[in-house]
C-alpha cells in the first residue's frame, strides 16, 4: 500500500501495524527491550517509526494482544516478562498481565463462603423473601439493632441498641456522620495520616481537614486542643484501633486523655472502628465519651465485601441529625443485609469468621516479616496492612511506578497525608486480598525491587 507525502512530494509505502509490531516483538525477543522497560508514549512512538498516531495505537494493541506488553492507566506501557529474558527483580509466578492488588484490603478465609451460604438459605425461602425485600430506614428493625449491638460489642462494652443506625456501607456511614457534624467551610480535625476516602468525602462536602500530630500511641490529645484554640474544630475523625495506614492502637491511657479533651472542649469525635474487630478485647473511645462520640463501623471487613452494611452509633442528641443525613444522602440500607446480619449473628457465623480472620491476619503478618523483616516497617501482629519506609534512594512515587511494572499495585504515603505530603518516603501494603502463596511471591518481588537501584523511567 502506498501514500503521497505532501511534504516531500514523494509516494511512500505505508507501514502495516503488524510489521511494526513484529519489529518491536523482535527487539523484545532479542533482549534489546527488557522486561519492565517502558515504551514511549504512542505519539512519540509514531514519530520514531514514521507512522500515523492511529497506526501506533494499533501497534500497541497488537503487542498487548500477543502478551508482550502491559499497559497501566496514567503510567504507560511496559514490556512484559518474555521467555528467556533477564528479570531485574524477582518475578511473580503468574503472568505479568495479572495485577496483584495490595491497595484494596478485603480479608477472606477459606470457610467464609460455606458459612455465609448456610445463613442465606433461610432468607430466600418464599415465605421469608417477601419480608426481606421490603424497604427499611436508617433505624432498621428492633432485631437488627439488637444484633448490631452484639456484633459491635468489644472490650466488655456493648452499645445501646436504641442508638444504632444503619447505612448502605461503611463509607456512607462516615459520609452521613461527617455531614451531620459539620457544614461547608467547617474544620474537621484528622490524624496527619488518615483514611483516603475521608479526604474525598471532606472535599465533596466542602469541609477543611486539619492534620493533627501523632506519636507511637496514635493521635496526640494536646494537638487537638492546640488546633481547637487556634480556630474551633467542628469535629475530629480518629481511628483508635489498628489505624490505617500505620496500624497504631491507642492504649487505655491515651483513650482517657482524648476523651477528657472531647468533654472539656465540647468537640464531637467520629470513631472509625472498621478494623477494631481484629482487637475486640480493647475498649472503644465511645465508651469513654459516649455523649461526644459517634462510632462508625461496617460489615464488609468482618464478613464479605459483597454484602455491605454500615453502622453509626450516635448519642441521643445527634441521632436525628445523623438519621436526616443518611436519608438526604440516599444512603439508607437495603433490608436484605440487615436480615442476613441478624441470622449470621444469631447462628454464631460472625464470631466464627472474626476468629478465623484474626488468625489469618497473624499468618499474613508472618509472611510479611519473612520477606520484609530487614526493612523499616511498621505494623501490628493483628493488622492486615503494613507501612513500609522505603530504603534510600527510593522515593514513593518511583517505587509505586516500578512496582506497577511488575503488575503490583501499592499505595504511596501521599494518599494518606491529610496536609501537604511530608515525612518519609513510604508505601502502605494491604495484605488481605491475595492468596497466601501470591502474597508471599509478591512481597518477595517487592523486596528484591527495593534492594535494586531505581531506574529513571518514573520521571519521564
Amino acid at each position: 500500500m502506498m501514500c503521497f507525502d505532501a511534504a516531500t512530494k514523494e509516494v511512500k509505502p505505508v507501514k502495516d501495524f503488524r510489521s511494526v509490531a513484529d519489529t518491536v516483538a523482535a527487539e523484545i525477543a532479542s533482549g534489546r527491550l527488557g522486561p519492565g522497560q517502558r515504551l514511549p508514549p504512542q505519539r512519540e512512538f509514531a514519530r520514531l517509526h514514521a507512522i500515523a498516531d492511529s497506526t501506533a495505537s494499533r501497534v500497541y494493541q497488537e503487542l498487548a494482544r500477543r502478551g508482550l506488553t502491559v499497559g497501566h492507566v496514567g503510567r504507560g506501557t511496559f514490556v512484559a516478562a518474555a521467555p528467556g529474558a533477564p528479570v531485574p527483580a524477582p518475578a511473580l509466578s503468574e503472568p505479568a498481565a495479572h495485577r496483584v492488588d495490595l491497595e484494596l484490603n478485603h480479608p477472606v478465609v477459606p470457610e467464609q463462603a460455606g458459612l455465609l451460604a448456610a445463613g442465606l438459605e433461610k432468607l430466600v425461602r418464599p415465605d421469608d423473601l417477601e419480608s426481606v425485600l421490603r424497604p427499611v430506614g436508617p433505624t432498621g428493625t428492633p432485631a437488627a439493632r439488637e444484633a448490631a449491638a452484639d456484633l459491635l460489642a468489644r472490650g466488655g462494652g456493648r452499645p445501646d441498641p436504641e442508638r444504632v443506625l444503619f447505612a448502605g456501607n461503611g463509607r456512607q456511614a462516615i459520609s452521613a456522620v461527617v455531614a451531620a457534624l459539620t457544614r461547608p467551610g467547617a474544620r474537621l480535625g484528622v490524624e496527619e495520616y488518615t483514611y483516603p476516602v475521608l479526604k474525598a468525602i471532606a472535599a465533596r462536602l466542602g469541609v477543611t481537614l486539619v492534620p493533627l500530630a501523632m506519636d507511637e500511641d496514635g493521635l496526640i490529645p494536646e494537638a487537638v486542643e492546640e488546633a481547637h484554640r487556634a480556630e474551633p474544630l467542628h469535629a475530629v475523625y480518629v481511628q483508635p484501633v489498628l489505624h490505617n495506614p500505620l496500624s497504631l492502637t491507642m492504649p487505655a491511657r491515651r483513650l482517657d486523655q482524648l476523651a477528657d479533651v472531647l468533654l472539656t472542649s465540647g468537640i464531637h469525635a467520629i470513631e472509625d472502628a472498621v478494623w477494631a474487630f481484629l482487637r475486640d478485647d480493647l475498649p472503644s473511645l465511645s465508651s469513654r465519651a459516649p455523649e461526644h462520640t459517634v462510632l462508625v463501623d461496617s460489615l464488609s471487613k468482618r464478613l464479605s465485601p459483597g454484602l455491605s452494611l454500615g453502622f453509626a452509633v450516635a448519642p441521643a442528641a445527634l441521632e436525628g441529625r445523623v438519621t436526616a443525613a443518611v436519608r438526604s444522602g440516599g444512603w439508607t440500607p437495603m433490608r436484605f443485609p440487615l436480615e442476613a446480619m441478624v441470622r449470621w449473628q444469631e447462628d454464631g457465623v460472625v464470631a466464627t469468621l472474626v476468629r478465623a480472620k484474626q488468625r489469618e491476619a497473624g499468618a499474613r503478618q508472618a509472611i510479611a516479616q519473612r520477606h520484609l523483616g530487614d526493612f523499616r516497617t511498621r505494623s501490628d501482629p493483628s493488622s492486615y496492612h503494613l507501612w513500609w519506609e522505603l530504603p534510600a534512594p527510593w522515593r514513593s512515587d518511583t517505587f509505586v511506578a516500578a512496582a506497577a511494572r511488575h503488575s503490583i499495585a501499592v499505595t504511596p504515603a501521599a494518599a494518606f497525608a491529610a496536609g501537604r505530603p511530608r515525612g518519609p518516603h513510604a508505601i502502605r501494603l494491604g495484605l488481605a486480598s491475595p492468596t497466601r502463596e501470591v502474597l508471599s511471591q509478591t512481597l518477595a518481588a517487592l523486596a528484591g525491587l527495593a534492594r535494586s537501584a531505581p531506574d529513571d523511567f518514573a520521571g519521564d
